[in-house]
């Protein structure tokens, strides 16, 4: 796990408070197993309050951690809002897992008052969180996507991850994605999940925790797919980083989209899954172009 702190104008040591937002002002004592969020409820962002904030801040607080604030999959149906639905298959419980990130540029419906507003919510959540003294950390997962990956919420003239892929090949330093050429997802899990239609992948991708064959288990993180920094892990290890891979390029995208929000930090899940070489080049790519000043901590 890695944390990157930005724009740190002192050498005031930082103290994090780390919060679930869907937790963190969920009134809703109906616990049902498996129940919906109509039956068992969700925090919002809006109940960040300034009083609220302010209270964490008198703790000694510098930074609040605000996790699963990245639209991630879930099996709450927001198609009337214009979101795809995902397939149960590949959804781990009704909520889904924060870091099976569905969409990089946009915000968890879950966590918005009004879900066609989500995006003006939680910019005016930064704004609460500095008029409150704080700086604000989100998470960044950059080792793994969700496996029906697909970004609505690009900006214009963004390349969606896997867009410009070739599948036919099983590595290239210009796929987004790792591919089982000619070869069906096959997993050792429920692919229907009580759906009318099974979960389909062809070709398959390889699964997010280094899983490389179409079989993945249940014990996997078989909702995912793994991203390509190009390292061809089935092809002896070869380290294929010049030119720059396409997926440093998009992912370093997704950093400045963020920070151009006002995000000040990023908790990087399983840092450690991803080439060093591109922690150094993203690093040195956002000191001198973006940010003014920039402290790493790795905790694991």
């Amino acid at each position: 796990m890695l944390f990157l702190i930005f724009k740190m104008m002192s050498t005031k040591k930082i103290s994090i408070y780390q919060v679930f937002p869907r937790l963190f002002v969920n009134d809703n004592n109906s616990r049902v197993n498996d129940g919906s969020i109509t039956e068992n409820g969700c925090g919002k962002m809006s109940d960040f309050t300034i009083n609220a904030l302010t209270e964490i801040k008198k703790l000694g607080i510098t930074h609040i951690w605000y996790m699963g604030i990245i639209e991630h999959v879930t099996q709450t149906d927001y198609t009337a809002y214009g979101i795809p639905l995902d397939h149960p298959a590949i959804v781990k419980g009704k909520a889904g897992s924060p870091y099976a990130i569905k969409d990089y540029y946009d915000v968890d419906p879950d966590l918005a008052n009004d879900v066609f507003k989500r995006m003006k919510e939680f910019e005016s959540l930064i704004s609460r969180t500095h008029r409150s003294g704080l700086k604000i950390i989100i998470d960044f997962g950059p080792n793994h996507v969700a496996r029906q990956y697909h970004s609505d919420a690009r900006p214009a003239g963004v390349v969606d991850l896997g867009a410009g892929d070739n599948p036919d090949r099983a590595f290239s330093p210009r796929n987004n994605f790792y591919y089982f050429p000619q070869t069906e997802l096959r997993g050792y899990f429920d692919m229907q999940a009580g759906a009318l239609q099974p979960y389909r992948e062809y070709p398959a991708k390889a699964t997010g925790n280094n899983h490389f064959d179409a079989h993945p288990s249940i014990s996997d993180w078989y909702e995912t797919v793994k991203l390509n920094y190009g390292v061809n892990y089935t092809g002896g290890g070869e380290r294929c980083f010049s030119p720059v891979p396409d997926t440093w390029e998009k992912m370093l995208h997704i950093l400045f989209f963020w920070v151009s929000k006002g995000v000040d930090g990023f908790r990087c899940d399983m840092a450690e899954m991803v080439p060093v070489e591109f922690w150094e080049w993203c690093i040195r790519m956002i000191l001198t172009g973006y940010v003014i000043g920039c402290k790493v901590y790795n905790y694991f």
